[in-house]
């Protein structure tokens, strides 16, 4: 077995090493139809505040914001161009050691803010940390305190995206997985583990009910505008479901879309449409590994090897795909940055405003483009 590891391990190494040399050539092809306009947007830096990795996108009742949650645990807002980025909250009280902006081993110290969700009725945040499940803090912002926790006596490992019904007072949300957590989540992908949860929180009653179950890695939620159904993102398989919580199909779900990669985050615009971000497309490597289970599996034992894919997936020319869904699931709009100039992997679109707001989680920066 030792032998089998380390000629798999060699292969990973060589092939890394080839595609950061040649990272063109298993890049997919851009998208039909795609506009290459992403490439032109606005970089607003984080490295003024010591931030990095974007990875959620919100605005308060008071049209303020954006809010953003950052890689070292900390949910910052920006005041505008003159005044820039403060602190508004954090999800642990364990600091001391949070000292820099990307340190993924110290996640379950300092947490890891993921979904964040307004409540504007009460001027709550509502937050998905990662490793401290659903949470929420008040409109002055500070330490975030814990909502839940578990459900079905199942601790949330890797609690990921929300989205929030308050004429039902009702929390949705997605536990990525029961066995992983977020600094494994390639191991999510590798393994096909289905133990991925979709569910609800209700406020008043402050009970937890599974909705959806072996799903695998569940992340982006969004409710649609005449609050009728959920989607929610499968970024392993790469598809979008429609969970109907009124009519004649309450309570079932089906698969609306199926896109050319690994969809992240999910958000509804004012018209009832929805921005779906890819983190990545599917390229040739991607699809060989889809086709070969047996190496998906054996990858995802070895923490070595499953760090290679990693450096491997990189090599690919990394750029950003921003793709609009209308409530049937067809595409209706693509933007991209075709070369990766400006946005590499982004795993959040928000359109607020005449403005589309981009987070992008392996960089210290967020983006905005205007729409009109």
């Amino acid at each position: 077995m030792r032998t089998i590891f380390l000629l798999a391990a060699t292969i990973l190494a060589l092939l890394s090493t080839y595609l950061s040399r040649n990272p063109i050539s298993l890049s997919p092809p851009p998208l039909p139809g795609a506009h290459d306009k992403l490439k032109d947007a606005e970089v607003i830096s984080l490295s003024g505040i010591g931030a990095f990795g974007a990875e959620s996108i919100v605005f308060d009742r008071n049209g303020e914001g954006p809010y953003i949650g950052v890689a070292d645990g900390r949910i910052l807002k920006w005041q505008g161009e003159d005044k820039g980025w403060m602190e508004f909250a954090v999800t642990s009280a364990n600091r001391n050691e949070c000292v820099k902006a990307f340190a993924p081993k110290m996640e379950h110290v300092c947490g890891r803010p993921l979904g964040l969700q307004f409540h504007y009725k009460t001027g709550d945040l509502y937050i998905a940390d990662a490793y401290f499940g659903l949470l929420k803090v008040g409109p002055n912002g500070g330490l975030a305190t814990p909502v839940v926790t578990e459900a079905e006596g199942k601790l949330f490992k890797f609690t990921n995206n929300i989205d929030i019904d308050e004429e039902e007072g009702v929390v949705y949300f997605t536990h990525s997985s029961t066995k992983f957590d977020r600094r494994e989540f390639v191991s999510i992908v590798l393994s096909q583990d289905t133990s991925g949860r979709f569910l609800k929180y209700d406020i008043a009653s402050k009970e937890v009910t599974v909705l959806m179950r072996d799903l695998l890695f569940p992340n982006g939620v969004a409710l649609s505008k005449d609050r009728s159904f959920v989607l929610v993102v499968e970024t392993g398989n790469g598809n979008v479901q429609k969970y109907w919580l009124q009519g004649p199909k309450a309570g079932t779900h089906e698969l609306i879309a199926e896109l050319p990669g690994f969809p992240d985050n999910l958000r509804r615009n004012s018209d009832g449409d929805f921005w779906v971000a890819l983190y990545s497309k599917k390229g040739k490597m991607e699809k060989w590994l889809e086709s070969n289970p047996s190496v998906m599996n054996f990858l995802s034992k070895y923490p070595y090897a499953v760090e290679k894919v990693q450096t491997l997936m990189s090599g690919l020319k990394a750029h950003a795909i921003a793709m609009k869904l209308n409530e049937e699931g067809q595409v209706v709009e693509v933007f991209e940055d075709s070369e990766g100039k400006t946005l590499s992997s982004i795993t959040e679109v928000e359109e607020n405003n005449g403005y589309l707001w981009i987070a992008a989680p392996m960089m210290p920066i967020m983006g905005r483009i205007k729409l009109h």
